[in-house]
């Protein structure tokens, strides 16, 4: 290694760039999809309004426990550092193993294939039904291989350092919101009529399944299922949220921007999510939004905003929707990997910087192993099982911070968790009942994610667990600043 090669991150976010990484990796094409799921489990605008106010809800009151934990540990890694002190070493690498087996490859590997998808809308070439090759075992179709380009493209960008992932994250964030906001602002002015508005509540907050042959009501405690089946969607779309404490080494002024960046971005999000769905019950009627084709609500939305054209105007919006997202969860997952080498928990190869101080070992591992997500085509049955486990994994988070306050009482708190233990624990207690009733009611959500957690704890003890052990965790090199 040369005696020049950075030995730490630099600190070059500010407050608006952390707040893009929130938004950015929050907002990917599930808006445009999941609301047709959830319309078909509820049956009712009230019940279709209330999952995702919930899921809004919900996801600001974790962000804005989060902020304790980041100003306490302003270090690369977030969560997973903050389950390691927490708890153990083990509990961070079982986050840390999910997190790259599937959580953050998977996801990133789900959204460059909608973006190859609604890219083909524009260059029809592109098109999952256009097979390139057929290896007998396994076909590969146009939206996979642009999906891997899209991927591969934004890892090497990635690896130029951090001043040009983050003038994408933050331009391509910025004109995302702006053209969500715009869309929403259109629907109601340009689509909405107040006929589909008023049939549309006139189920109030009936609680139903939704199917093409009419009602089917639920019985004793399937509500629970239904509800919990339904905010499955919600809370996938508005996850990523935390991928800004993953790059807290490299934000300025982490005590406050990160907790400030995690409120703003949650917050700004939500109003978008819930808007959207208003603007969708005021333009279509409810069994519309509930039966779009392929579930794809927002382009069935813009065609009555925009006439034919909607197609391409939607299909463009989630291309650069899409294209801002899959940039943030690649910025930011890589440093949870380089942080796990450091720790004697990863591949020791990922612990190093290149000469423009990020993580690119990290970094084109996890460009691998998503591309090869992409090909298998199972990323998103993947993620299905996967969700369960992201629950559990923020319940345990917030957890820590009762623990660690009961633990480590004189660790430096620049911030303390707004609404403690009030919010934290309600947080806690509504994340575990919609775990139980997935649990018991949807166990394909379940169980497998269980599963593949759980077969972190071999691979631990026996490649990683004895070098944690044997090495005691090194302490982060201290960052310096971009700037004076």
């Amino acid at each position: 290694m040369s005696t020049d090669q950075p030995t730490s991150f630099k600190r070059s976010f500010g407050l608006l760039d952390a707040t893009m990484i929130v938004a950015g990796s929050m907002i990917g094409s599930g808006i445009f999809i999941v609301s047709a799921d959830i319309v078909r489990n509820v049956s009712s605008a009230g019940w279709l309004t209330i999952v995702w106010v919930l899921a809004g809800v919900l996801t600001l009151t974790a962000a804005l426990s989060y902020g304790e934990l980041s100003a306490m540990f302003p270090k690369a890694g977030g969560q997973y550092v903050y389950l390691k002190e927490a708890f153990n070493p083990l509990v961070g690498f079982l986050y840390g193993w999910s997190f790259f087996t599937v959580i953050q490859t998977g996801t990133i590997a789900a959204v460059g294939v909608a973006f190859a998808k609604f890219a083909a809308y524009i260059f029809p070439a592109l098109s999952e039904k256009n097979v390139l090759a057929d290896l007998g075992f396994m076909q590969v179709t146009a939206a996979q291989l642009t999906s891997i380009l899209l991927i591969v493209l934004l890892t090497y960008v990635n690896t130029r350092g951090v001043k040009e992932g983050k003038i994408i994250q933050t331009t391509f964030t910025l004109t995302k919101i702006a053209a969500l906001f715009g869309l929403i602002i259109f629907g109601f002015l340009l689509a909405a009529r107040k006929e589909v508005w008023d049939a549309n509540w006139q189920t109030g907050f009936a609680l139903q399944k939704l199917t093409p042959e009419g009602l089917l009501p639920y019985t004793g405690l399937a509500v629970m299922g239904a509800i919990a089946g339904s905010m499955v969607g919600t809370l996938f779309s508005s996850d990523s949220w935390h991928n800004v404490t993953f790059i807290a080494a490299e934000i300025k002024r982490p005590e406050k921007n990160i907790g400030l960046s995690l409120f703003l971005g949650t917050l700004v999000v939500t109003i978008i999510y819930v808007s959207t769905n208003m603007m969708f019950l005021g333009v279509m009627p409810l069994h519309e939004v509930a039966f779009a084709e392929s579930d794809r609500v927002g382009v069935a939305a813009s065609v009555h905003i925009f006439g034919s054209m909607g197609t391409y105007i939607i299909a463009a919006l989630i291309m650069v929707s899409t294209f801002g997202c899959n940039n943030g969860l690649i910025l930011a997952g890589a440093r949870v990997y380089y942080t796990m080498a450091n720790d004697g928990l990863f591949f020791k190869q990922l612990a190093t910087l290149n000469k423009n101080a990020v993580p690119s070992k990290a970094l084109w591992l996890q460009c691998l192993w998503a591309s090869l997500l992409c090909l298998s085509g199972k990323y998103g049955q993947l993620l299905d099982y996967v969700i369960f486990v992201v629950l559990i994994f923020y319940i345990l988070t917030i957890i820590g911070i009762f623990r660690l306050r009961r633990k480590r009482p004189d660790l430096h708190r620049p911030y303390k968790a707004f609404g403690y233990p009030v919010l934290p624990l309600f947080y806690v207690v509504a994340a575990t009942i919609i775990c139980l009733s997935l649990l018991a009611y949807k166990p394909m959500y379940t169980w497998p994610g269980l599963g593949l957690v759980l077969l972190g704890i071999p691979v631990y003890y026996g490649v990683w667990g004895k070098k944690a052990v044997a090495a005691p965790v090194q302490k982060q090199e201290p960052v310096t600043s971009e700037l004076p």
